[in-house]
């Protein structure tokens, strides 16, 4: 493609971004497709010949567009939101343009450098303490992967990485009943097995891990002969939002030598109001923290910011340095591409420089206050439904409740036809939680564009779809 052939696509390009942004409302929220329906208009082998971008465009609005979920949706209330912003877009259009490889400070000085700085605003944005080091990963799956693997090299004296697993003890992770499943993916994929990561028991009432539990399941793997290598909390557990007493915690990491590490993926972009920071007490014990701005920070996936007391151990446990990467400036500069598992890496400071000096603090401050506040509204609502049930504390902008009218039989049932209905109708769209056993429907409340109508026109439609439903 000729430049001024792009010039002009380009052009036409942003206008129907721009109108896309403008006019999602119009969208089911959910893809109303069958499986198959997508694929079924893409022809089985590619063109051999140049097609125009007038023609791709038209087929991508014709036969792509339907299969998309609309993550961008004011009223999309699903698992969390991976929400974006029109200055993130703009980056992003900027990061494809340059297509820069930023896995050494010699292959983009900017990148490196752009990085180590946002960093550093993130943790004074969210109260991190100082001396903690930032590095930019694709996800928080990957920063628990990087703090497994830090920690297995940590507790076996740097051995495993040298001569392998066999002959050792069993190394074992701890976490909560409430935790994300990357803890469990990350264990096999560190290869310590899945029968060594421990689920510690939770209070019933608040959801966070019972220290005592924990304590109890260290000292029992210690008396077997197995070695407790890790710790994972959660700020904002994926289910119910569960937020574990981190300097409880912490404190037991310490005693026993483990190493700790803070999942607070969805949660950790609300400590940039003081009003949550109390929610951090104890963090300096831990040894890792990790939150996504592309969750709740207005900034496109991929950007989760992941940070470390000692980088010096996670580049120990993942710098290999063949010829092909050394370079003249190794050990003067950071080179990011030692910090996670990926040897490349895309240049995600970018979009969020763009996002926090567009925002302002003050401005995405007033974002999550906004969320939070619109979810405080809906649990009033919810809890004055005399047919519905809050079941489980709110934490910030996520609840989870279920429809139970009097004389109802299986609630389960019944509310698994109610989000049937409620994310086929496309008004919405909402995902299911379990809560003590029991069948639940979350509603978590985070999209950049969505207002406090959006909210109440979601609960509406919920509350007239459910007393539709036949009992």
């Amino acid at each position: 493609m000729e430049i001024e052939a792009f010039r002009q696509h380009a052009h036409a390009m942003v206008d129907w971004m721009a109108d896309y942004m403008a006019g999602v409302e119009r969208f089911p929220v959910r893809a109303q497709t069958a499986p198959g329906t997508v694929a079924a208009t893409v022809p089985a082998s590619p063109p051999q010949g140049p097609e125009s971008i007038a023609a791709i465009m038209s087929d991508f609005e014709r036969d792509i567009l339907p299969g998309v979920t609309h993550w961008q949706h004011p009223r999309f209330f699903a698992y969390f939101p991976a929400n974006s912003s029109p200055p993130s877009v703009l980056a992003e259009m900027l990061t494809a343009t340059i297509g820069a490889q930023c896995m050494l400070w010699q292959t983009s000085p900017a990148g490196t450098e752009l990085e180590t700085r946002v960093t550093e605003w993130l943790r004074q944005m969210i109260g991190l303490p100082e001396g903690l080091h930032g590095v930019i990963q694709d996800s928080a799956s990957s920063a628990i992967l990087c703090a497994i693997l830090t920690a297995r090299e940590r507790a076996t004296g740097w051995r495993v990485n040298e001569s392998g697993m066999a002959g050792g003890p069993a190394i074992v992770v701890y976490t909560s009943d409430q935790t994300h499943s990357a803890t469990e993916k990350g264990a096999k994929v560190a290869g310590l097995g899945r029968e060594n990561v421990r689920l510690i028991e939770t209070d019933p009432e608040t959801f966070a891990m019972r220290p005592q539990a924990l304590e109890a399941a260290i000292l029992a793997d210690k008396a077997a002969g197995r070695l407790p290598a890790c710790l994972v909390a959660n700020l904002g557990a994926t289910g119910v939002g569960a937020m574990d007493d981190l300097e409880a915690l912490g404190a037991i990491a310490e005693a026993h030598g483990l190493f700790a590490h803070v999942d607070a993926a969805w949660a950790g972009s609300a400590l940039i109001l003081e009003e949550h920071r109390h929610l951090l007490r104890g963090v300096e014990r831990f040894d890792s923290f990790v939150f996504n701005p592309h969750k709740w920070l207005m900034t496109n996936f991929d950007c989760s910011a992941h940070f470390v007391k000692a980088p010096e151990d996670l580049i120990r446990t993942l710098s290999i340095l063949p010829p092909f990467l050394q370079s003249r400036e190794h050990g003067a500069v950071i080179d990011y591409r030692d910090w996670s598992v990926p040897l490349g890496r895309r240049f995600r400071a970018l979009k969020l420089w763009f996002v926090i000096r567009s925002y302002g603090v003050d401005g995405l401050k007033r974002i999550i206050r906004n969320h939070i506040a619109w979810a405080e509204d809906l649990e009033r609502r919810i809890a004055a439904a005399p047919d519905f049930d809050l079941m489980a504390p709110r934490q910030l902008s996520l609840l989870n409740f279920r429809f139970a009218p009097a004389g109802a039989g299986d609630l389960d049932a019944l509310n698994g036809r109610l989000l049937e209905a409620i994310n086929d109708d496309g008004f919405t769209y909402l995902t299911q939680n379990r809560v003590k056993g029991q069948f639940t429907i979350r509603f978590q409340i985070g999209q950049t564009a969505t207002e406090a109508r959006h909210v109440t026109e979601a609960w509406d439609r919920v509350r007239t779809i459910a007393r539709a439903l036949p009992l």
